[in-house]
């Protein structure tokens, strides 16, 4: 799999953004055109030739061990989530793909998980693949995020709701921050995920649909998303802090579930529990209607 542009640019964007002062390093070599660090500073920290470092920077990671990845992660300060990217950029350019992404997620889930996440009642949760589709909810995942659900025509997407939906501008109090974590996680998959057609053809969609999408795109930033708290602004409860932890299902690849529960007494935890009488007396009135239409 040719991913050069792919290491080229996310290696540029971290080189620019760190300054010899953060590095921890005296600037050399005369007026700088750039605030961030230069190649051959790059080399020097990470222990390589100058020669080496560039033939990394311009896409070539071929044969390139874990041990030089990793000083060229120390080197340029890298997080967790980018040193994970630039070792799955790594086994990409070697191997051609980093694990075949499954067939198409957007059909529904095993019945076993569905049972899974019915059993959770006190907490939304929701499943969700790589294309940033939620493909399954329990009663207060459907809940938290109705105003996704507001197109039966089309599974609900958070890129999607999050930069071609205006609503979102309310539902998310820091839409900013949702924003930027949102491209965030769908940048680390679509390198991970490099033949997923249907990634790349969000992407594309996105991308000619909104400039802030664009722009944060072009940042090649990358995040892991496993545990925190998020913040929603829901239209008929208000002000949700609810914290989250997710989890890869191993036996369903492209798979993840996402739970959300709110501290215990908290004014979050009161809020969740009229979502769930709302979201009941939401479901009895759709069933009402499918009755009346139906005799």
């Amino acid at each position: 799999m040719d991913n050069r542009a792919e290491v080229r640019e996310f290696l540029a964007t971290r080189r620019a953004r760190l300054t010899p002062q953060q590095a921890g390093i005296e600037p050399f070599g005369g007026r700088r055109r750039v605030p961030g660090l230069r190649r051959e500073e790059v080399a020097r920290l990470a222990g390589v030739s100058i020669d080496y470092y560039t033939r990394v920077e311009r896409g070539n990671l071929s044969g390139v061990s874990d041990a030089v990845l990793d000083a060229i992660a120390r080197a340029l300060r890298l997080d967790r989530a980018e040193q994970d990217h630039l070792h799955d950029l790594a086994r990409i350019a070697n191997d051609g793909r980093l694990q075949r992404h499954g067939a198409d997620r957007t059909a529904a889930v095993r019945p076993t998980l569905q049972y899974l996440l019915d059993s959770i009642t006190a907490a939304p949760a929701i499943i969700g693949n790589k294309q940033m589709d939620i493909v399954a909810a329990n009663a207060l995942g459907y809940a938290l995020y109705s105003e996704m659900y507001r197109d039966p025509a089309r599974p609900a997407n958070h890129t999607r709701f999050i930069f071609l939906d205006p609503r979102a501008h309310d539902f998310y109090p820091d839409w900013e921050r949702a924003a930027n974590i949102n491209v965030a996680i769908l940048r680390r998959d679509a390198s991970r995920y490099p033949d997923d057609k249907r990634i790349s053809d969000l992407v594309g969609e996105v991308s000619v649909r909104s400039e802030e999408f664009r722009t944060r795109w072009a940042a090649h930033d990358v995040r892991r998303h496993y545990a925190g708290t998020k913040t929603f602004n829901h239209p008929v409860v208000g002000f949700l802090e609810l914290t989250y932890q997710s989890l890869d299902l191993e036996d369903d690849q492209g798979l993840g579930i996402t739970i959300y529960p709110a501290v215990p007494g908290s004014p979050s935890d009161e809020r969740l529990r009229l979502l769930a009488s709302w979201a009941i007396t939401e479901r009895a009135d759709a069933i009402t209607i499918v009755e009346r239409s139906t005799n």
